[in-house]
């Protein structure tokens, strides 16, 4: 047990240091500012996996986490999809998952936008396309948006979710038609 303790008294702290805060005060009320002028309230989520291996879902928790702290923000992840404003989709679409999520995407009241979360969802990634699998997300849905990655990482997420709401078509963003700054 002494040999422990002083080989880790010697050794000292392994960690790695911490990164640089994603986004500060000024700048999470800016970003809540736009998202009203945008949407006239919080952005609701909707996510569905549609087969992944469950990298993103990691990913997507992390946002969730104090440190990015989603909700904080004014985006926040909804059960139902009829009360989200963006349907979020991981993974390729296996053929069992096909009918749900045409249904989900259905549910979304109009304006929807649709991104596809990392490599798989945006191409089929190393699954493709075949029996068991439709591929990418845009075989089977219109997609506004794709986030690259294996798994991309939370704050790539965070990016690509405002970049899509930004790139919202002014005739898709109802009465609060500005775009948002980022």
């Amino acid at each position: 047990m002494f040999n422990i303790l002083s080989r880790m008294i010697r050794t000292g702290i392994l960690t790695e240091p911490l990164p640089a805060p994603v986004m500060g005060p000024p700048a999470v009320e800016a970003l809540q500012h736009n998202l009203w002028k945008v949407l006239g309230r919080a952005l609701c989520i909707r996510h569905v996996d549609a087969g992944s291996c469950n990298g993103c879902e990691l990913e997507i928790h992390a946002l969730n986490n104090p440190y990015y702290n989603l909700e904080g923000t004014g985006i926040k992840f909804v059960a139902s999809p009829r009360h989200a404003d963006l349907l979020l989709v991981t993974g390729p679409v296996s053929v069992n998952m096909e009918e749900a999520l045409r249904r989900t995407y259905d549910a979304i009241p109009d304006p929807k936008l649709v991104v596809a979360l990392g490599d798989c969802a945006s191409c089929g990634g190393v699954f493709g396309a075949n029996y068991a699998s439709r591929g990418g997300i845009a075989n089977v849905l219109p997609v506004n948006y794709t986030i690259a990655g294996c798994p991309p990482t939370p704050a790539a997420i965070l990016s690509g979710i405002l970049r899509a709401v930004a790139a919202t078509p002014a005739s898709q963003q109802g009465e609060h038609g500005n775009q948002l700054d980022l």
